[in-house]
């Protein structure tokens, strides 16, 4: 069992960053793939970022490319997610997520229903 909890989260100006944390626990995570997600009010959960087991490959939903950056550090049993130049429609419950059989198909895991841990998640608004 791995539980996840997410931290950095919070209220931010447009234009602003913030750095979000996953810890996880109960299981070291190396050889996990992992993922961010975030879910507005009134839309479906939405992939944002993932990277695979080796920390070798990583990608981006199109509408943060260039903005946010997926990074893990296993030895902190950790995936972090930096987020620069905040915009209000980024403003959203943003969940870590977790996959143990990160070595089995696709590096990185874009659905939902490919992870098999959650955190609660942590709010992030951003204000126009």
């Amino acid at each position: 069992q791995v539980q996840l909890v997410e931290s950095g989260g919070g209220l931010v100006q447009d234009g602003g960053s913030l750095r979000l944390s996953c810890a996880a626990s109960g299981r070291p995570i190396s050889g996990f793939a992992m993922g961010w997600f975030r879910q507005a009010p009134g839309k479906e959960r939405e992939f944002v970022a993932g990277i695979s087991y080796s920390g070798g490959s990583t990608d981006y939903a199109d509408s943060v490319k260039g903005r946010f950056s997926i990074s893990r550090d296993d030895a902190k049993n950790a995936v972090y997610l930096q987020m620069y130049s905040l915009k209000p429609e980024d403003t959203a419950v943003y969940y870590c997520a977790a996959e143990p059989l990160g070595y089995l198909g696709h590096a990185i895991k874009y659905s939902g229903d490919d992870y098999e841990y959650w955190g609660q998640g942590t709010q992030v608004t951003v204000s126009s």
